[in-house]
């Protein structure tokens, strides 16, 4: 080998260890900002005298566009560049960070957040693809592997730096960590990032996006609505019939164009992908509801500080993050059937166990019990679920199945957070209630799931996440 090509290789490997690195500061963002939320949302609240369903709509607002436009900013990256979509969506996801941290008034921040959700939906499947294209072979594996890890890892932390920052600066300031985040990551991509694109392979199905966002929007709002009341106006009717009649057209774009469709219907003949995607969904869902409750009525009526309730939810993600890559070897070797079916089960057991939280309840004896089986619950499913949804497909589809069951999961969360206006709205006593019923309901929707995975999964392969 010349100088010259032992000095380009070298150049490569750095370029490829520096685009690792962006990537993972783009994501974190992401990471980062669903975890931190859950810990100043009362705060939120209290700043702006919000409703219920107010406090539902800084969760939802961020998640509606992401759900809706994960797939069409993967296509999008695909045929302009996955680099430039990478760095648009970062600095949009930073501007709207700071105005969100600035916002005079609730619906600027709700504006805000919105746009947050667009800028994600830009920069988290380009992330991941930017990665495929730098590395190869093993070392793809090693840098998805070290991607999603370096994520968990943030996610548990910011809680802790979150709940400090709300507690002694004030909540505006969550949003002043993805700041420096962005800006590394934007600079380190223009510097070292190589970009990328697959020309003529992009989905942009714009009218598939714009009814997706329009159908879920509409049915969150009648839902978010009907849970603040627990009862159905006619604006909460008028809204769930428009968004049903939008879902129905998205499925008509989606048959008409075919296999350039955002969503392709085919997908779906496969009884593996649709059980898959279901299970996702219910599982989420779920474990969504009690991600965003256990926080919030620790804080609003158990006496905790916004720190101690990012320490008390400390447990999940290290258990996640250290057990899960041996749950994913071992379901590669027994099959995916029973790791989603028992997973999903034990998450719901650590669901009926939040009857054990209580007023003034003792941490080790309350809450902990609850986060640290649903964590042993999700650590089971998590892995197998991801390898599955790439193995259920054909090799051409690996990455829109995967953006796909991507953004199924934050539909069940969208819906999840929609529903549960009652008990966001009520205080003392009613709240525990509330958060108890919650609980069993999530319990009985994750044995669902489970039941899925039972039936639905037989003949599934399990595929390497790289």
């Amino acid at each position: 080998m010349s100088p010259r090509d032992s000095s380009a290789g070298s150049k490569s490997r750095a370029h490829a260890r520096w685009t690792l690195v962006a990537c993972i500061l783009a994501s974190s963002l992401s990471f980062v900002e669903g975890s931190v939320l859950s810990v100043a949302l009362p705060a939120i609240r209290e700043s702006y005298a919000a409703r219920a369903e107010d406090v539902q709509w800084v969760v939802n607002a961020y998640l509606l566009p992401l759900s809706a436009l994960l797939l069409l900013g993967g296509a999008l990256g695909d045929q302009f560049g996955r680099r430039l979509l990478l760095v648009v969506g970062t600095a949009i996801f930073a501007v709207t960070s700071l105005v969100c941290a600035l916002a005079p008034s609730l619906p600027i921040l709700l504006a805000a957040r919105a746009a947050q959700g667009i800028g994600a939906a830009l920069l988290l499947p380009n992330s991941l693809a930017l990665l495929n294209a730098a590395f190869q072979g093993e070392k793809r594996g090693r840098a998805v592997g070290i991607w999603a890890a370096s994520g968990a890892a943030m996610a548990a932390v910011a809680p802790l730096i979150g709940g400090w920052l709300v507690g002694t600066v004030g909540w505006p300031a969550i949003f002043y960590i993805n700041l420096p985040l962005a800006l590394g990551a934007i600079l380190l991509a223009l510097r070292f990032v190589d970009e990328s694109r697959e020309a003529g392979a992009g989905r942009t199905d714009y009218a598939g996006a714009l009814l997706a966002t329009a159908a879920l929007g509409a049915l969150t709002y009648g839902l978010t609505l009907w849970s603040a009341e627990r009862r159905f106006d006619n604006e909460a009717w008028t809204a769930l019939v428009a968004g049903l009649a939008l879902l129905v057209a998205f499925l008509w774009v989606e048959h008409r164009r075919g296999q350039r469709a955002m969503m392709p219907l085919t997908l779906f003949q496969g009884r593996c992908f649709s059980g898959l995607n279901l299970l996702t969904f219910l599982l989420y869902g779920a474990f969504s509801a009690a991600m965003l409750l256990i926080p919030y009525v620790l804080i609003t009526s158990d006496g905790y500080s916004p720190v101690q309730a990012g320490l008390a939810m400390l447990p999940l993600p290290v258990l996640m993050t250290a057990i899960s890559p041996t749950m994913g070897s071992l379901a590669a070797r027994i099959g995916p059937r029973i790791p989603l079916t028992v997973g999903p089960l034990i998450v719901g057991a650590g669901m009926l166990l939040g009857g054990l939280i209580g007023e003034h309840t003792n941490y080790w004896t309350g809450a902990f019990p609850m986060i640290v089986v649903m964590a042993a619950g999700m650590t089971i499913a998590v892995a197998p679920l991801t390898s599955s949804v790439l193995g259920s497909v054909k090799e051409q589809h690996v990455a829109m199945a995967s953006g796909f069951n991507s953004a199924v999961a934050r539909i069940g969360s969208l819906i999840a957070t929609a529903l549960l206006g009652s008990v966001l709205a009520s205080k003392g006593a009613q709240l525990f209630d509330g958060f108890h019923a919650a609980m069993y309901v999530s319990a009985a929707v994750a044995a669902v799931s489970a039941i899925v995975g039972l039936t639905m999964l037989g003949g599934v392969k399990m595929k390497n996440a790289a």
